[in-house]
């Protein structure tokens, strides 16, 4: 099966967040997404951001235009959250977001009424209909078709630091789970999700392709769900391996580190260099280690097996790439990572609300109500980075 690989603007980024609506009196989800994007699809239509449907009702997906910069695309979130804004406010929604909602049963939850979404529920049944996940999604550009697989295999090792540093979902249906990300694990039991195979060169993904098209298993790339994967249609690497950010500014540090990465790696490949990564069984226990702690995970950092506390290695990455951050003008940005392991993942902070209102998870939703509406703009917390 040949694909082809679009034109793309080398370590460019482009943002999508998915955003959850919740009812201002009650907390819970609300299936509302429809009525909203029909109201609004007029008045955006020449943005340079998009509001779109996920699987379920309750759910928005913010997506940013390409930008050269990190901080140009989060400008357009911005810009989308406002639009947003004027058709939750007037009936009383809230947006918040998280890898999980802490206490909103599936069941109770509407699929969006698309033919790729009903025939996923058809095809996946309770696994899909349990699939009340949120996540962020952040392409970067990739200049040479034939970069591609050897990016991912290099970003595959650093899937546990972007996972422990979005983790947000460790409440699931009311359940406090002991994990810092339960949504990855509930994820990669959908088909094609999971951790991504490594494979040599483009040519090894149309053969992987063609096969899983071949025997049915899906209908062509969009439906390849790995934690980090190919964007032919946009000529990126997608990462999808974080959970739900819940605040722009983390959600501008993790994607400038994903930025950062990809560009470093990059320039490894123009040097000639041999991007081997580590062993997939090492990747398989670290994305649990990280789904399990978040960033209090000892992590296996290369193909010997030495172990590292995520939070350590992070800081030697910030430390040792701190002038490509620079160079692509996402430094701020990109110091927000220091914040985040300095003040606490969101996981850390919702179990905190819980321990301090004894278990009230719906203390939990307006925190996260709160931190989404009130918490630091994107520019209040670049300038008190400097």
């Amino acid at each position: 099966m040949t694909l082809g690989f679009a034109a793309s603007a080398r370590s460019s980024v482009g943002l999508e967040w998915e955003l959850m609506l919740a009812d201002r009196a009650t907390g819970d989800l609300a299936g509302r997404a429809p009525e909203l994007l029909d109201e609004l699809a007029p008045a955006i239509e020449l943005e340079r951001f998009s509001l779109t449907s996920e699987l379920l009702t309750n759910t928005v997906e913010v997506t940013s235009g390409v930008g050269s910069t990190v901080a140009a695309a989060a400008e357009d979130m911005v810009d989308a959250i406002r639009a947003l804004r004027t058709a939750t406010e007037p009936r009383d929604l809230d947006l918040l977001c998280a890898g999980s909602h802490p206490f909103a049963q599936w069941y109770d939850q509407e699929v969006t009424d698309k033919t790729r979404y009903q025939a996923l529920i058809e095809r996946t049944q309770w696994w899909g209909r349990n699939m009340m996940i949120w996540g962020i999604h952040i392409h970067v550009g990739v200049e040479d078709v034939n970069k591609v697989m050897p990016l991912i295999r290099a970003l595959s090792t650093y899937l546990p630091h972007l996972q422990a540093l979005s983790a947000s979902s460790p409440f699931w249906a009311g359940d406090r789970t002991g994990y810092a990300s339960n949504r990855s694990l509930v994820f990669q039991q959908l088909p094609t999700a999971g951790l991504p195979w490594l494979l040599e060169d483009w040519e090894e993904f149309e053969a992987y392709l063609g096969d899983m098209v071949s025997t049915g298993v899906m209908t062509d790339a969009t439906e390849v769900r790995w934690d980090i994967r190919p964007a032919p249609r946009w000529g990126t690497i997608e990462v999808r391996a974080c959970d739900g950010m819940s605040t722009l500014p983390e959600l501008a540090a993790v994607a400038a580190l994903v930025q950062v990465l990809v560009e470093h790696f990059s320039r490894r490949l123009d040097q000639g260099e041999d991007l081997a990564g580590i062993q997939p069984w090492f990747l398989r226990e670290n994305k649990w280690r990280s789904a399990r702690y978040g960033l209090d995970a000892e992590i296996i950092v290369d193909r010997a097996g030495t172990l590292k506390p995520v939070r350590e290695h992070l800081r030697e990455i910030l430390d040792d790439l701190a002038e490509i951050s620079v160079e692509l003008k996402c430094a701020k940005e990109f110091a927000g990572v220091e914040k985040i392991l300095a003040t606490g993942a969101s996981y850390e902070r919702q179990l905190r609300v819980a321990d301090d209102n004894d278990g009230d998870l719906r203390a939990v939703v307006r925190h996260l109500v709160t931190e989404f509406r009130d918490g630091p703009t994107l520019r209040d917390h670049l300038n008190a980075l400097r």
